[in-house]
Formats: structure tokens, C-alpha cells, sequence
């Protein structure tokens, strides 16, 4: 059979390409053609040129330039984000750190399959914002991600390399900077064989031809002469996919919801500028001198002038007519496939799975593999639906497509089944619908790769070279159809999802997960102790499978007990749940400070310590996460005052949590809830982070709540980004919000009043209660403010002016506003114990 011959021969390859295929499979409908879209395919098939877009985030990118070279040059075009935005903020939900950058690396594949381009990563870990390429230098390992990069030039093989950013302090962002930075040293690299030697067991070197700066209006002064650069006019109109470039664009950076970046279409003329920073000298074009037709390949011309005539041949009203012209190319294609790699074998294979897909659509031919269920167990049979459907109109010209065999395939390319009962004819409007067994073959969760292990506050730790530069997982399992079509045999491989109707939004597909026979969620995202009586902790035990059997316990640090200390668990149903209730207390050997509690299962003799995390927005595919059944658990010494705390939702995050932690009864308020007489009952009215940029009715709504603090009340708003307020004055007396933050979390604080009530009522603040904080000390910081606010505190980055408006309190009446930066949002979820003493002195103020 083909099928086993082709895996051995270009297992290699696969492998080292494994993320260029599936960027666009996982967890989405299957994907069908308009004829303009077959059409715009088969005019890139003559096209053999590369470019790789490079920067720092999800975001970063050029949407426009990515949809231009993609749709409009018809370019391989990719980009490169150094890191997958986890350190910044969510918009959208409460998830942050390694759950945000999941839902980051999503929305970046959502984006791609808009625009055209492909999406590749490194193993850096976007800790959070950072001034300087030396400071970002220090956190991330530098020849980690330098190699990452070059690993993506030398599978990619770009003719020209393209970053957003300027290496130098005009990049904004210690990650811009070093992305650029990088990028120059990787030009050189990949062509180099003494660097990386490692990676040319799987790829070969490749020197790109020209490395460019894409710089935009950010970066140029007013009346700056542009003539050294080399402009391109992005702005045009695709015709064939009914759009201008900068209409794409905008779909495509619109899918970065989480950042709020929803962006509106533009049309007409677009230019972008480009600086050439290495390689060839360009005078007009960034691409001039390079050949990107099939004259690069040896041999290729025949193939070339195949595609032509296909082209020219090509009946919108029937694409079928084109598959006898395909057939010629991919034949002609696969007398230049040689078994060794060499620099022509890329763009092989690369077209061979350009025309392999161009049969598909021109068929029409329909292909799904669907599991009876979301999840799956090791060792767990798995019934199947398989749905192949032709959807052409047979005519003397079209060949007939025959289905020879069906594989059900496992992550190492294994065929696990093939029976002869698969091997069925196949003809016109023919639909196939089977019930199968597999096996899972999986040794593994579906836990995404760069998460499998604990890496640094700087990088990922991703061990399998294969792996890295990938987006996402492999599909858990996938089923390999193989066609006989006009005399050739041709081979479709689709991913194993799960599909389900909702009755509001129709027919909805999830990846199909590979999950632990049983998934331990320990409830909470810290345990605060401010004295010895015992805290419950729900632990929530959910089956993989049915029939799961065993015991559960908690591992406490020392003077720590728990009750009970082990207690048994029977789960007779597959996705059945049950909650164990702890009583846990620390004892009078228990330390002060931050700790740890971990749940742990044990089910025939094998324990498991990981729970069960599921992600779901619309406007990206399901994803399930497998985080270590662990929590903070802090005991710190802790007085409050004032016990009802009404709390305003902004952008979304765990402060309420943390208050009801220490003791606080918290109401979350709607925005119809804002008024005088409503907020009397409050002891203080916390505002969560972002609510100034994302509660449109506090536009109308400020006179209530300063009225609430002139009568009495207290006011705690948290950081407010400094653009697109919902009104210019968000406090009683004027400030002016900044950028302005402090991003070593750990920077020395001075008090700048010790007597101020902040620091002394009721607990006494010191230097310490601003140890161990995580990823940055504030952010957003005002840059000016009426003298009736008064300061708190003073920290500053190295070789920074001191930054004095962490917090700033002022009395109204007979009440008090606060405003701070402080980063509470991320420090209270991660227990950091300082957090919880300084914002309980915030809500009792006055008290």
C-alpha cells in the first residue's frame, strides 16, 4: 500500500515540517473552496517564494502585509512571534499567564487562516513587559531562541526576512528590541553549518537572500525623507477573493479579542515601507533578483508550463474539468521527488501538497472523521464516524476517484488498522458513514507540548527539536484516506474531532482530546490563612473513563494537617465528577509565608496530580489544559476592618476571589447597581482592572460613585489603561494616566509617608510585604496629579527617575479615593502574601 511506502520515505521531512500542515486542521470544520479560491490556489502553485514575518507577540504582526504577500504576491508567507503574549492582559475572560498565551496562540492561528500566512513560535515566554533587550537578554535564554529561529528559516527556507521592529530602544518594548535583534543574528546563522549542527539531522542550511525592517508611522518622524526605503502598496484589491488587503487584514488582526484589537477595513491605497538591514542590495523590489518561479527547482519547468495550461484551462463553472490537468502536474511533480533532501526538495513537497489539495477541492470531495465523544483514554476504544462524500459532477473528462483504503493513524505515523472492509468503491454523490474501533496508541494527555514540563519565568521547556516552532499539538489521532484518482493513488489525512449541533449556533468541532483516566481540579486559586481556623478545600475528581477506582489525599507542607487525611473514590461513569471536601488548618509549627498544596489521586497504584482545564470562546477552537493540582497556600498575619466590599467587574480577574479569602463578604455589581443609595451598604467599592476602558456606562455613572465617596465612602480602582477611557477624568481631582510601570517586581520600595493610614491601619506595611511579587511591581502609573492626592509609596526600574504614583489617595468629602497600579490583579491569584496585607489596608481606610 502507498501509504506505508510514503510515511518511510518522507518520514524525516514530515516530521521536520510537521507544523507547516496543521495550522489550519485543528478543530475546524473541514475545509471547503469557492472556485475563486481554487483558482487563486492554483496560480500559487507557480509561484516559488518564501517570506518570513518576525517579531515579539501575538499581535505584533503586519496583518496587511501578511494578506498581501500571501494573497496578493502568492507568496509561502509566515510569521514568527518570538512569544505567545503570555504575560499580557485578557479582555475577554479571567485567564492569564500560561492559559492567556493558549488562548493567545489561538487566536494568532484564527488570524492566519484569514490572512493566508502560517504561524510559527519560539520557546520564549513572554514574562511580562520589559524596557531593554539587555533586561529581556537576561530572563530569556538568548541562543534557545535564537536557535528556534533559525530552526523555522531552515524548514521554511524564506528568500527574505521581515521584522516590525527596529533593534533599539525605538522598538518600544525590550522584546521588540531583542526579536530584532535576533533576527539579524539569525539571518546569518541559518546559513552557517557550525551553528545549531544539531538541527542538520533533520534540515539543511539555508541563507536567506534579504533581511528588512517593515517600519510604520510609529516609528517616523513627521516630514522624515522615506526615500531610502523600498515601498509597496498593500492596499490593493483581490479580485478572486472579493476583497481589498487591508479588508482581510482587518478580519484577521480582529480575531486578537483577548487584547481588544477588533480593527476596521480599510481600501484604497496602503503603503508599507521597507529598510534593508542585510543581504543583496534591493533598489525596487524586495524580491528582485530572485527566482520564484519553477526554473529554482531543476527539472521544473515542465512543471511550470503544466501549471500554466491548467490555469488557462480552468472553468470557474466546473473546477472538476481541471483535475486531468493536475494529475499531469502532480506526475510531472513527483518524477523530480528525490528520496534524499536536498534545496530543491522543499518546494516538492511543498506543491506536491498544494496539488494534492487542489484535487481535493476541485472534487469537491468531502472528508471527516468524527469520535463519539470529546475525550479518550489510553487504551480506549474510540467508535468512529468516517463521512466521505463526492461532490462533483462526473463528465467524460473528470477521472474517477476510487477509495482504496482508510488508516487510523496515531501521533508517530503509525498504521494501527487497515481491514479490507474499507476498500470500497466510490462514485458520484457516494457517502460513506462507519462505524470503526481505535485503539489509542498515546502514551501522553493532549496537554498542549510547551506545558508538559515546568520551564523557567523565561522559556518554555521543549526538549523534542521536532516540536519546536510548532503552534500547537499534532491532532491526537487522525485517519488516512487513500484515493486511486485517474490512475494515481493519493493520500488525505484529517484530524479526529468531536462535532456537536448547538441549537444557537449550529454544528460546532472540538479537538478530540487524549485525557487521564482521572483529572484532580483543586478548587480555588489561593488558600489565605490569616489565624488557625480551618479552610475548606474542595477537590474535584473527573473520570477519564467509566469504572475509576482509587484514593485521594493532599500533600501539605510541615505543621500542616488535613481531615480527612485520605478518603476513596469511585467514578462508575465516564466524565462523572465528585467533589472531595478538606478541612485543612496550618498548626502551630506552621511557617509563615507562601507554601503549596497538591492533590493527589491514586488509581491502580499510578498517581495523578493533574486536573482539567477547558478554554471555550467562539472565535477559536475549544482547548483543554491539564495544570498541576496545585494551589498557593499562604498563612500571614492579617487584620481587616469592614466586612461588605462591592466589587465592579472591569476587564475580568480574580480579586473577588481573593477577598472572600480573607474573610470579606464581596457583592459583584452591575453597572445598574451604581448608584448613592445602593452603594451605602458597602464598606468600600473596589473597581476591577481595565474598568474605566471596558464599562461603557461609568461614562454616566462617575457622579454616583464620587457621590458615594463624598458621603462616606471608599473608592479602590485599580490600573486603568491610559487610552480609551470612557471618560477624561476618571478621579475627583485630575490625573493624567501614563504608561508608566514598573517592570522588576521585586524593585526596592520606599515609604513615603510612614505614617500615612495605607501603611499603618490595620496592618503595618513594610519593605517586606513587597518581596515575592510576580512579573511586574504596577503598571500604568499616572504621570501627573493634582496635589490633593497624596503618595504612598516610591520604587523605580535600574537607571529610572523614581516613580511616586503606585498608589494615590485622596479625601472627597468625607471619604476616600484610591487609585493604584500595583499589579494586585496577578499577585493576589499567585498568594503573594504582601498583596493581600496592602489591599485589605486599601478597603478599610477609614473604617
Amino acid at each position: 500500500m502507498r501509504l506505508t511506502r510514503l510515511r518511510a520515505a518522507v518520514l524525516a521531512f514530515l516530521l521536520a515540517n510537521s507544523a507547516l500542515s496543521l495550522t489550519e486542521a485543528q478543530a475546524q470544520a473541514p475545509k471547503t473552496y469557492t472556485s475563486s479560491e481554487i483558482l487563486l490556489g492554483l496560480k500559487k502553485l507557480n509561484v516559488l517564494g518564501s517570506v518570513l514575518y518576525m517579531a515579539a507577540h501575538p499581535d505584533d504582526e503586519n496583518t496587511r502585509l501578511i494578506a498581501y504577500m500571501a494573497n496578493g504576491r502568492l507568496l509561502e508567507t509566515g510569521y514568527l512571534s518570538c512569544t505567545r503574549g503570555d504575560g499580557g492582559q485578557n479582555l475577554i475572560g479571567p485567564e492569564l499567564r500560561e492559559q492567556l498565551g493558549v488562548i493567545r496562540t489561538q487566536e494568532l492561528l484564527a488570524a492566519r487562516r484569514i490572512d493566508g500566512g502560517r504561524q510559527f513560535f519560539t520557546r520564549a515566554n513572554d514574562f511580562g513587559f520589559s524596557k531593554t533587550a539587555e533586561e529581556t537578554f537576561t530572563i530569556w535564554d538568548k541562543e534557545q531562541v535564537l536557535a528556534d529561529m533559525v530552526w523555522v528559516i531552515r524548514q521554511r527556507r524564506p528568500d527574505v526576512l521581515i521584522t516590525r521592529f527596529p533593534p533599539d530602544a525605538r522598538a518600544g518594548h525590550g522584546h521588540h528590541t531583542a526579536s530584532a535583534i535576533l533576527a539579524a543574528e539569525a539571518f546569518d546563522a541559518a546559513g552557517d553549518p557550525k551553528r545549531f549542527p544539531e538541527q542538520l539531522k533533520y534540515v539543511q542550511v539555508w541563507q536567506p537572500k534579504r533581511l528588512f525592517w517593515n517600519t510604520g508611522s510609529f516609528f517616523v518622524k513627521p516630514g522624515e525623507n522615506m526615500d531610502g526605503y523600498l515601498r509597496l502598496d498593500a492596499g490593493g484589491y483581490n479580485p478572486l477573493l472579493g476583497q481589498s488587503y487591508g479588508e482581510i487584514a482587518a478580519r484577521s488582526r480582529s480575531q486578537h479579542k483577548s487584547q481588544g484589537f477588533g480593527s476596521a477595513a480599510t481600501r484604497g491605497e496602503a503603503l508599507e515601507y521597507l529598510q534593508q538591514v542585510k543581504g543583496d542590495k534591493a533598489s525596487k523590489d524586495p524580491f528582485e533578483g530572485i527566482d520564484m518561479s519553477w526554473n529554482r527547482v531543476k527539472g521544473g519547468a515542465a512543471v511550470g508550463k503544466l501549471v500554466e495550461e491548467a490555469i488557462r484551462k480552468y472553468d470557474s463553472g466546473n473546477p472538476s474539468g481541471s483535475v486531468a490537468g493536475l494529475l499531469k502536474v502532480r506526475a510531472s511533480l513527483m518524477k523530480l521527488n528525490v528520496e534524499s533532501l536536498s534545496k530543491e526538495e522543499f518546494w516538492v513537497q511543498q506543491k506536491e501538497k498544494q496539488v494534492n489539495e487542489l484535487i481535493r477541492a476541485s472534487l469537491g470531495l468531502y472528508l471527516e472523521a468524527v469520535a463519539n465523544n470529546p475525550s479518550v483514554v489510553v487504551g480506549e476504544n474510540v467508535p468512529l464516524t468516517l463521512e466521505v462524500t463526492s461532490r462533483f459532477i462526473p463528465s467524460g473528462q473528470t477521472p474517477k476517484a476510487e477509495l482504496v483504503s482508510v488508516a487510523y493513524v496515531g501521533q508517530e505515523f503509525a498504521v494501527t488498522t487497515v481491514g479490507k472492509e474499507d476498500k470500497l468503491p466510490f462514485g458520484r454523490q457516494s457517502l460513506l458513514k462507519r462505524e470503526v474501533v481505535f485503539s489509542a496508541a498515546d502514551s501522553v494527555t493532549s496537554q498542549p507540548y510547551w506545558l508538559n514540563t515546568r520551564g523557567s519565568i523565561g522559556m518554555y521547556n521543549v526538549k523534542e527539536q521536532q516540536e519546536c516552532g510548532q503552534p500547537e499539538n499534532d491532532p491526537s489521532i487522525e485517519v488516512s484516506f487513500e484515493f486511486l484518482i485517474g490512475g494515481q493513488s493519493i493520500e488525505y489525512t484529517v484530524p479526529v474531532q468531536y462535532k456537536s449541533t448547538d441549537p444557537v449556533e449550529g454544528e460546532k468541532y472540538r479537538p478530540l482530546t487524549v485525557v487521564p483516566p482521572v483529572a484532580v481540579n483543586i478548587g480555588g486559586r489561593a488558600y489565605v490563612f490569616a489565624d488557625n481556623t480551618p479552610k475548606t478545600i474542595p477537590v474535584t475528581l473527573r473520570a477519564g473513563r467509566a469504572g475509576v477506582k482509587g484514593s485521594l489525599a493532599l500533600t501539605l507542607p510541615a505543621g500542616w494537617k488535613a481531615t480527612p487525611a485520605t478518603a476513596s473514590f469511585d467514578l462508575a461513569a465516564k466524565d462523572a465528577e465528585q467533589t472531595v471536601f478538606f478541612q485543612v488548618q496550618p498548626g502551630a509549627g506552621a511557617a509563615e509565608g507562601k507554601s503549596e498544596v497538591r492533590a493527589v489521586a491514586t488509581v491502580d497504584g499510578q498517581q495523578y496530580s493533574r486536573g482539567y482545564q477547558v478554554i471555550q470562546y467562539n472565535h477559536i477552537p475549544t482547548q483543554t489544559l491539564f495544570p498541576e493540582a496545585v494551589a498557593p497556600l499562604v498563612k500571614l498575619d492579617l487584620k481587616r476592618k469592614g466586612q461588605e466590599i462591592g466589587y465592579l467587574m472591569g476587564a475580568g480577574d480574580e480579586v473577588p476571589d481573593a477577598l472572600r479569602q480573607i474573610g470579606y463578604n464581596v457583592t459583584l455589581l452591575k453597572p445598574e447597581d451604581i448608584s448613592a443609595d445602593y452603594l451605602r451598604r458597602f464598606d468600600a467599592v473596589v473597581l476591577g482592572v481595565r474598568a474605566y476602558n471596558t464599562v461603557a456606562q461609568l461614562r454616566n455613572l462617575q457622579p454616583n460613585l464620587l457621590k458615594y465617596v463624598e458621603n462616606g465612602g471608599n473608592v479602590v480602582v485599580q490600573y486603568v489603561v491610559n487610552r480609551g477611557t470612557v471618560l477624561p477624568e476618571i478621579g475627583p481631582y485630575p490625573l493624567k494616566l501614563s504608561a508608566d510601570r514598573v517592570t522588576v517586581e521585586n524593585a526596592a520600595v520606599t515609604l513615603l509617608n510612614p505614617k500615612q493610614p495605607l501603611l499603618n491601619t490595620p496592618n503595618k506595611i513594610t519593605s517586606k510585604d513587597f518581596e515575592g511579587w510576580q512579573q511586574e511591581q504596577g503598571l500604568y502609573y499616572p504621570s501627573s496629579w493634582d496635589p490633593k492626592y497624596q503618595t504612598v509609596i516610591s520604587s523605580h526600574d535600574p537607571g529610572e527617575a523614581a516613580k511616586e504614583s503606585a498608589i494615590l489617595v485622596a479625601d472627597y468629602g468625607k471619604g476616600h479615593y484610591i487609585y493604584t497600579g500595583l499589579s494586585l490583579f496577578r499577585e493576589l491569584p499567585a498568594g503573594v502574601p504582601g498583596a493581600y496585607r496592602l489591599l485589605t489596608n486599601m478597603v478599610s481606610l477609614g473604617k
